[in-house]
């Protein structure tokens, strides 16, 4: 390997930030750094945790973090912002939020911008969290920008997924059905206590029981108050149960079937010059051309 992936392997901080920003930044050197460092993953635990805005994803984060540490596990933490309309970065920047563990070698935080990028994830974050992978992390938790129910992108990168809900959201549940509740293996409702999580633990859990199991699984419903702590260990048992045998351990081939997918429309994008796809839309818009003969004629040429 290389001196640059040498040093991630070996737990390099510095490296392993430097990459980081190249692989963010999508700079040249980032595709054969990824090509070289991708033998050495494959064994971190990718856990996804999505849910509307306001249902405390980074205090659940922050808390699972300081979970891990305490069983001595190398944690990786990729937290996706909006993004700034004048710096491009993340415009929140969710390391604020974790100062606790900044002196803390075993917890690699990044902040990332979604750079408007649908569904609740950048760009480059299955990257990053295989860049985490290779650097020894055993966990990667990846924090959802929290936009509502379009938020299912992360079902793709992660192993497992958590879908985070709060009491008091008015129509609680229906407002969100529609999109992120179909993604979830292991539902959480935090603030739990807050009035109204009975209800919507009663909600959500009739919601499990008409969509059936999906394998040999079936996502349970666990209450939390994050502020305090409570309710971690039994959301660690719970991912902890996804991935035995019986869960859906077994599903790694689908995911990277999807990622595939979603590598290969990124890269064809990225070969396609940005003035030349804005040409193709005048003139599709003005109808000289015909929308299906421009993605043919791209395909022949790619």
């Amino acid at each position: 390997m290389s001196e640059w992936a040498e040093k991630i392997v070996a737990g390099d901080v510095r490296a392993l930030a430097r990459a980081a920003t190249a692989v963010e930044n999508r700079r040249p050197e980032a595709v054969p750094l990824m090509q070289e460092l991708f033998p050495r993953t494959g064994r971190a635990l990718l856990v996804g945790i999505t849910g509307p805005p306001g249902a405390g994803k980074s205090t659940l984060v922050d808390q699972l973090a300081k979970a891990l540490r305490r069983e001595n596990r190398q944690v990786g933490i990729l937290a996706v912002d909006p993004t700034s309309p004048y710096s491009g970065g993340a415009i929140l920047g969710d390391r604020i939020r974790m100062q606790q563990h900044h002196a803390d070698p075993g917890v690699f935080i990044r902040s990332m911008a979604s750079r408007g990028s649908l569904g609740g994830i950048a760009p480059a974050t299955l990257d990053l969290a295989l860049l985490l992978d290779a650097a020894g992390k055993d966990v990667v938790l990846i924090e959802t920008v929290g936009v509502g129910q379009d938020e299912v992108e992360v079902a793709r990168l992660a192993d497992v997924t958590i879908v985070v809900l709060v009491p008091g959201m008015g129509d609680d549940v229906q407002a969100i059905k529609a999109g992120i509740m179909e993604i979830a293996d292991i539902f959480v409702i935090n603030k739990a206590d807050r009035p109204g999580a009975g209800a919507l633990e009663r909600e959500t859990q009739a919601l499990v029981e008409m969509a059936g199991q999906n394998g040999n699984w079936r996502p349970p419903v666990l209450k939390a108050v994050a502020t305090e702590g409570r309710g971690i260990g039994e959301i660690l048992d719970a991912v902890r149960k996804f991935q035995e045998p019986g869960g859906r351990a077994n599903r790694r081939a689908d995911l990277w079937r999807m990622r595939l997918r979603e590598m290969l429309r990124e890269r064809l994008l990225e070969r396609l010059p940005e003035k030349e796809l804005e040409a193709a839309a005048w003139d599709v818009a003005a109808r000289i051309r015909d929308p299906y003969s421009v993605i043919e004629e791209w395909l022949r040429r790619m």
